[in-house]
């Protein structure tokens, strides 16, 4: 696909982090870039700097996302590309030992649910709608290509550390979904690729101290270092410039193999 002003992209999770570095990097190759966020402050101010256009949109929410979508395609028009990184992550084991009591407490059903409804359901969701509209449109180049949906998975799909049961059950989801979701749409030329991300400098991290993102960047190989969300950008717009990248879940993450914890 080659990026130009006739191009229009949706980024969920926009505001910040991988969404936000991703929308820049989009919007430099003159794509029309909308942003999709419950912060609407930061989403606002994003779009403003980009020229593109904003919409708050909780990715669980049918509803929503079909209000949120009609929005910013009265703005833009029908979108090409669609970039999934509306996320949660939360650390807890399936089950712990109450030191002072000895008691037993499993994992809450309502927090496995709410990242399974996030990570998980809001991708599928994203994904079919936007599907839905690419189909209806003509092909934009000698391959017949309508359309790209990007994913964000998670080393952790594939390496889920102790506490990640409900991370790692909704990353592993999105994976699996990726070849099935590119053999569905296969025929009207709509690609489907996932990035599964190690360990990157975004808001998930703001809260720890130095000291522990030092720790997790020396566990990377090479680079020793924590990435950063402009590398998950460059990936994606790799991605959407070559055809050929299609139905795969590629991991981004300086050759870090996770450990227990």
């Amino acid at each position: 696909m080659e990026l130009s002003k006739s191009i229009a992209a949706v980024v969920t999770g926009g505001a910040s982090g991988l969404g936000a570095a991703t929308a820049k990097a989009l919007a430099a190759k003159g794509v029309r870039v909308a942003l999709l966020d419950l912060n609407a402050d930061l989403g606002e101010k994003l779009a403003k700097e980009l020229g593109g256009t904003f919409a708050k949109c909780d990715v669980t929410n049918e509803a929503n996302v079909d209000s949120a979508l009609a929005a910013v395609r009265k703005a833009h028009g029908q979108e090409r590309i669609l970039v999934n990184c509306a996320g949660i992550g939360v650390a807890k084991r399936i089950t712990r030992r109450v030191k002072e009591t000895n008691a037993i407490e499993t994992h809450d059903l309502a927090t496995f649910t709410k990242v399974i409804q996030i990570n998980l359901i809001g991708t599928f969701l994203m994904m079919s709608k936007c599907a839905q509209g690419m189909q209806a449109t003509d092909p934009i180049n000698k391959d017949g290509e309508r359309g790209l949906m990007i994913c964000t998975s998670s080393v952790a799909a594939q390496d889920g550390q102790i506490g990640q049961v409900a991370y790692s059950a909704s990353k592993g989801g999105v994976a699996s979904m990726t070849l099935p979701v590119a053999r569905d749409l296969s025929r009207d030329g709509i690609r489907v690729v996932t990035i599964m991300p190690g360990l990157f400098l975004t808001p998930m991290f703001d809260n720890l101290p130095d000291e522990a993102q030092k720790s997790l960047a020396a566990s990377v190989p090479f680079p020793s270092r924590l990435g950063s969300p402009t590398e998950y950008a460059a990936l994606a717009v790799h991605i959407c410039e070559n055809v050929m990248i299609n139905g795969e879940c590629i991991r981004l993450d300086g050759a870090l193999r996770m450990a227990p914890r």
